[in-house]
């Protein structure tokens, strides 16, 4: 099944010294012609997405992985 949604959602992996980050791209940006305004919606998506996420439980779970 993976491998199905592999063909169908691009995907890209974000790394930083911190942080890896794989993202399945859900939404067909292929509507916005002008690749400096598609590259804007991205990335305002990528901080909704996160700010969606900093409002749930699971990011509390998630940073609960840190206690001792």
């Amino acid at each position: 099944m993976d491998d199905f949604l592999d063909d169908i959602y691009p995907e890209i992996t974000l790394e930083t010294d911190d942080i890896i980050m794989e993202i399945s791209v859900k939404k067909d940006y292929s509507q916005i012609k002008d690749i400096n305004m598609r590259k804007k919606e991205f990335i305002k998506d990528l901080n909704d997405f996160i700010k969606e996420f900093d409002e749930t439980d699971e990011s509390l779970e998630f940073m609960r992985y840190f206690d001792d």
